[in-house]
């Protein structure tokens, strides 16, 4: 079986042991560095451990701890390094010595001693194991050839991703949890996917068979092949002994060229065996409610443990509270593990699955309360006791409803079964929310955080930061947002008492063209008939902007009214700079630009003194101009070709582009074909904030299209969109919308996109902020776009037709009109006279501006 190959570089301390804990410290070491052992780590620093140990931790990957529970992102665009669990100055800071790529290799428990692979070896006061599993490969022929491979480490993904690229089928064994995300891992590359299940149903722990049977149809109906109630009994191999197939149960054959195990997984106990602690006959090292083992001096936490309730635990949740059991227990505190909830939530292939409590029925005299639409793929099953406590539950197709069911679970819900499954409008409505949830409920399952504890917050960012909840795996974070106590106003400004959003659905519904009739008719009492303010203004003259050609208003924005409502750039079609000066940026659709008109920025350049700087956006910005040599030098650019960037303008910006399969030989599609499209199609839509999109031609991502606002990335089969990125201040990485996506599909989808948070964002809000603050998240978004769930993509679709009908480029239009010429003047009463506060310094064969520095001195004169 293929792996990664094992990390060449000696084993190396990440961070050495600065002199936070005294020499003659017990000695603590970790084996094992994943998500329960660095968990370990800081249940250590908040207890204040760190200063009392010396710790050593061993690590068998060449990384640090990293998200196993998002592994899969790596393929729709995250980066080892944002999978990341350990922040950079973590280990330095507590004194923690970490080795990668140094496993340890044995224990002698009598000397206290662990021995590496490195040779090295590590005496130790306290032990603890966080060892994790290793995925289970069923002992068939052929499991070794080239082209086998598990999927459990970022090195195992890397190992697929570049074997996958001269293939083009693949097969996973194992139609679970992982096997699940391992096969939307192989048709994200490209690949035809099947998936081979031994057990009659997918996800066979999780979900029944009526969740089965919904989520097999879904899965099939994009296009994947599933093989459930048969074994794979062989893997053939081709003349070259890689794989070219696989041999089934039922004596089928499938041809395949690359075959991932994902059959389940097995307690890492060897060390344990090796060294004589207690292990379970079925595996998992034996510990008591402590996770103690059979040797005070050693604990074992998480997937490696076999806990006091006899189970090995192998979600992220459980592992998380053992190791602040084992290090609660460290310092003579007390806290013990005696099981955990096995609840869990997640998005598979696209589609939510969520299991809670009983979801099997197994209590005695349980009933099931089922909800089955097969045409939508939606399965809700609850089951309850004969008294009505509702015991679990199975949510497949939509899982909105588990953030509030699961804590539920044990009590009597303020509402009957019936109304917990039934669709909105099927039934009675529901009278159940967040408030109806008791104190004691647990709403964050991986922190163990209930309700009380967040609501002794009121942001969820304050939430995130005090008590961990919503940094796991995500599924509370809806909950905790309905738990914060809402904004006292929500007004845009002290003017109107409406948020942004519903000043658009004022302006498009009532077809306001005129701030001043806006303000009179929706301004708050106190605010009619006055002036307005610099909060609402600019808000209101880009809501009329960007509805200018659905109203049948101007969309010229220094047209009568429109002038007076604009921010500073935008009242002269530049942007101001520091010493007064305006810059000037014409549109270079895709980055693409030929030698003519290359020359033609050069010499407006040379010939009006401008500072010349290509920017990150691939165009070429020109600083310096004064106001009145705004118009001139638009004129000489406007003849050669070019038009506004709307640099000055909270619009679209740029969409760049690598140069895609035409040059690059990584290529797999015309990403500046694309990109200049694009760009030529959003030109000038004015939003709630700046635009910025890029196009990359294949996966190796150059364009960076996952830092912008909406970014598209090349695949072999068309077009993978993705939205809500930032780069900045405050970067964040876009959310994958849509995969495999026709030139047609892309164009729609961003058109509904961009007009639906035009629509519904907040004032200078980006599309990162808006993503993250809009309930529901990205699954709402695409119910919305995709599946037009609200019914509104017809409408969103006219709007941006009417914008692209109706784009003017403003420094044209502004060349054409006399009366709009004669703005551009430093001085009204003075036109042509130069601003002399306007001044430059030669700087490195161009200018820079000449500012005075301002100096203070002391009161009543020099001394």
């Amino acid at each position: 079986m293929a792996a990664a190959t094992p990390h060449p570089a000696p084993a190396t301390a990440q961070a050495a042991a600065p002199a936070t804990a005294p020499a003659a410290a017990p000695a603590l070491v970790l084996i094992g560095h994943g998500m329960v052992g660095q968990r370990y780590l800081e249940a250590l620093a908040e207890l204040g451990a760190t200063s009392t140990h010396r710790i050593t931790v061993l690590c068998e990957e060449p990384r640090p701890a990293y998200d196993r529970v998002h592994l899969t992102s790596y393929f729709s665009g995250s980066t080892p390094e944002d999978l990341s669990l350990t922040p950079a100055s973590f280990m330095a800071e507590h004194g923690i010595a970490l080795h990668l790529d140094d496993p340890a290799e044995s224990i002698d428990r009598e000397a206290r001693t662990v021995t590496s692979r490195s040779g090295r070896v590590f005496p130790y006061d306290v032990l603890v194991l966080a060892t994790g599993s290793y995925p289970f490969v069923p002992p068939v022929p052929g499991k070794d050839a080239p082209g086998c491979f598990v999927y459990r480490t970022i090195e195992d993904l890397l190992a697929i991703e570049e074997y996958a690229k001269t293939r083009t089928t693949g097969a996973v064994v194992g139609g679970g949890l992982l096997g699940l995300e391992a096969a939307g891992a192989l048709k994200g590359l490209g690949l035809a996917t099947r998936v081979v299940e031994f057990a009659p149903r997918l996800m066979p722990v999780q979900v029944d068979e009526g969740g089965g049977a919904a989520l097999l149809r879904t899965i099939e109906n994009m296009g994947l092949t599933v093989h459930t109630g048969v074994g794979t009994q062989e893997v053939l191999t081709g003349e070259d002994g890689s794989v070219s197939g696989m041999k089934l149960s039922d004596g089928s054959s499938v041809d395949t060229d690359l075959v991932v195990f994902s059959a389940g997984v097995r307690p890492r106990d060897q060390l344990a065996r090796d060294s004589g602690l207690t292990v379970g006959e079925r595996g998992g090292i034996s510990v008591d409610a402590r996770c103690r083992t059979s040797d005070p001096h050693v604990y074992a936490i998480g997937e490696c443990a076999l806990a006091s309730d006899g189970r090995v635990y192998g979600l992220v949740a459980p592992g998380y509270e053992m190791a602040e059991t084992a290090a609660s227990d460290l310092l003579g505190r007390e806290k013990e593990f005696t099981g955990a909830d096995l609840s869990t939530k997640l998005k598979l292939l696209g589609v939510d699955v969520a299991s809670f409590g009983d979801a099997h029925g197994a209590t005695a005299g349980s009933l099931d309360v089922v909800y089955s639409d097969s045409r939508s793929g939606v399965y809700k099953k609850v089951v309850v006791s004969a008294e009505g406590v509702l015991l679990g539950g199975v949510l497949v197709g939509d899982a909105d409803s588990y953030g509030l069911l699961r804590p539920l679970t044990g009590s009597v819900p303020p509402v009957t079964p019936e109304q917990l499954v039934l669709p909105a409008g099927a039934g009675a409505p529901v009278a159940l929310g967040p408030a109806s949830l008791p104190d004691g409920a647990v709403i964050c399952s991986c922190h163990n955080v209930t309700k009380k504890a967040i609501t002794a917050h009121t942001t969820v960012p304050e939430v995130k930061k005090c008590t961990k909840a919503g940094t796991g795996c995500g599924s509370c974070l809806k909950v905790i947002g309905q738990l914060m106590p809402p904004a006292a106003d929500k007004g845009l400004c002290d003017c109107f008492a409406f948020t942004r959003a519903e000043l658009y659905e004022i302006v498009r519904t009532l077809r306001v063209t005129s701030y001043e009739r806006l303000l009179d008719s929706h301004g708050r009492e106190e605010a009619r008939g006055g002036e307005g303010c610099e909060v609402c203004k600019p808000t209101v003259g880009s809501i009329i902007a960007s509805l200018a050609p659905t109203l049948g208003a101007s969309g010229y924005v220094l047209d009568g009214e429109q002038a007076a409502l604009q921010d500073t750039n935008d009242h002269f079609l530049a942007n101001l700079q520091r010493n007064g000066s305006y810059s000037v940026v014409p549109r270079i659709p895709g980055g693409e630009i030929t030698p003519d008109k290359l020359i033609v920025i050069g010499e407006v350049a040379r010939d009006f003194g401008l500072y010349t700087k290509i920017t990150g956006g691939q165009r070429i910005d020109l600083f310096g101009a004064a106001i009145d040599q705004l118009p001139l030098i638009w004129a000489r650019l406007v003849e050669a070709g070019f038009e506004s960037g709307h640099a000055y303008g909270k619009a679209l910006r740029t969409v760049k582009s690598c140069v895609g399969q035409t040059w690059c030989r990584y290529g797999v599609q015309d990403s500046v074909r694309m990109a200049i499209d694009l760009e030529l199609r959003y030109r000038g839509l004015r939003a709630p904030h700046k635009l910025k999109s890029a196009v990359s031609g294949c996966a190796r991502e150059c364009a960076e299209a996952q830092s912008k606002d909406f970014g598209i990335i090349a695949t072999a089969s068309g077009w993978n969109l993705y939205v809500g990125g930032n780069g900045g201040a405050t970067p964040r990485h876009a959310d994958l919308l849509a995969q495999d996506l026709s030139d047609a599909e892309l164009v729609r989808l961003i058109d509904r996109f961009l007009m639906f948070y035009i629509r519904t964002a907040d004032r200078l809000e980006r599309t990162s902020t808006w993503l993250d603050r809009l309930e529901g998240g990205l699954d709402h978004l695409r119910d919305v776009i995709v599946h037009d769930s609200l019914g509104l993509c017809a409408e969103l679709e006219s709007l941006m037709a009417d914008h692209v009908a109706h784009y003017r480029d403003e420094w044209a239009e502004t060349l054409d009109d006399p009366e709009r010429l004669r703005r551009f003047v430093s001085f009204v009463n003075a036109p042509g006279a130069p601003d002399p506060s306007v001044k430059f310094v030669p700087e490195r064969g161009q200018v820079k501006p000449d500012l005075t520095v301002l100096t203070l001195e002391p009161l009543g004169g020099t001394r």
